[in-house]
């Protein structure tokens, strides 16, 4: 997910984005836990996705 493709959506877009990205993030950490989860970099790249949300989020509401 590229930054540029977060700019164009609106806050609403934003929040569920930001949503479905904290469920992902809670069911990968489960995944490592039970030791199901393959590729451990899916959770890094989930986290870096709801950082680049919230950043958005906070340049739309200056």
């Amino acid at each position: 997910m590229n930054y540029t493709d977060i700019q164009s959506k609106n806050e609403k877009e934003l929040l569920e984005m930001l949503k479905s990205k904290k469920i992902e993030v809670f069911t990968l950490k489960a995944k490592q836990r039970t030791m199901q989860l393959t590729n451990t970099s899916e959770l890094r790249v989930a986290k870096k996705d709801i950082a680049k949300i919230n950043t958005a989020l906070s340049a739309l509401r200056k």
